[in-house]
């Protein structure tokens, strides 16, 4: 069906979600409810399930490709994998050229897709799109904070050479670019970010739209996972990767990489603090 938004003819679009066992049901529903029932619904969805699922998530998952059989095709993979091989072999399978990545977790509003459909049309010339996104306590839903991003290509690329320019539960990017550059690597954490600077790095364009088009779990334990020890190698590990593909500095590999040590190092409080405070807006 054509969808049109004044003069322009929307894309067509595909979603790519990944999931694996711990993923509680009651987020797996809501977060496909929030992608089939969009404004400007997709054509395509594609839901990659890492490994063998709870009895629960296959109630899920079931009830939804039933009621979506026309559009809704599952990528059953035997063993879990991780993010980023799950997300190549959803990759494969997506129909269209636009593909929109979703977490199993996270909530889109209404409008997302439409919006970022629409800037594609606008700009036919971008190969990545993202959005604003807000954190919300799951416990109590109390919005936590607004992650903002550079908006413009510009802003985007400088920003990329010491973190990720586009929230990564927000993407929207074209197949065709993403399978020549050999798709996301097999990076257990940190993936997106080495696939988006990748992309950027191969002459990807990009834009981000200001404003908030997704809903982002947190809980008490976020800030601590992300100051784990886990979680430091792997972003000092990707970033050496980039540094090392030539395209950033030592300064920019140097510098995020200080910082997140010290969140690792220093207390609970102050990295809460730190967090809070100069890494969200």
């Amino acid at each position: 069906m054509t969808y049109r938004v004044g003069k322009y003819t929307l894309p067509e679009y595909s979603v790519l979600m990944s999931v694996y066992d711990r993923e509680l049901p009651e987020n797996l529903n809501e977060s496909l409810e929030s992608m089939l029932m969009q404004s400007y619904p997709p054509s395509d969805f594609v839901l990659v399930c890492d490994g063998k699922l709870t009895c629960e998530l296959n109630i899920i998952v079931k009830s939804f490709q039933d009621e979506f059989k026309h559009i809704f095709h599952i990528v059953q993979i035997d063993e879990n994998v991780g993010v980023g091989k799950a997300y190549n072999e959803g990759i494969k399978a997506c129909k269209c050229d636009y593909i929109v990545k979703m977490d199993s977790d996270d909530i889109s509003l209404p409008n997302r897709c439409l919006k970022q459909m629409t800037l594609f049309a606008v700009k036919p010339k971008l190969d990545i799109i993202g959005t604003y996104v807000e954190e919300f306590d799951t416990d109590t839903d109390e919005v936590v904070s607004v992650k903002k991003v550079p908006v413009m290509h510009k802003d985007i690329a400088s920003y990329s050479k010491r973190r990720n320019p586009f929230n990564r539960q927000s993407v929207a990017f074209r197949k065709s670019f993403a399978e020549k550059i050999g798709g996301y690597s097999d990076l257990k954490m940190c993936e997106d970010y080495e696939f988006i600077a990748r992309m950027l790095q191969h002459g990807a364009k990009g834009q981000n739209i200001p404003e908030v088009l997704v809903r982002y779990r947190i809980d008490e334990n976020t800030v601590d996972t992300r100051k784990s020890w886990e979680h430091t190698k792997a972003f000092i590990r990707v970033r050496w990767i980039i540094h090392r593909s030539g395209y950033t500095g030592f300064r920019d590999f140097f510098m995020p990489c200080a910082l997140q040590f010290g969140l690792f190092i220093f207390p609970r409080k102050f990295t809460r603090w730190v967090y809070r405070t100069f890494l969200r807006k």
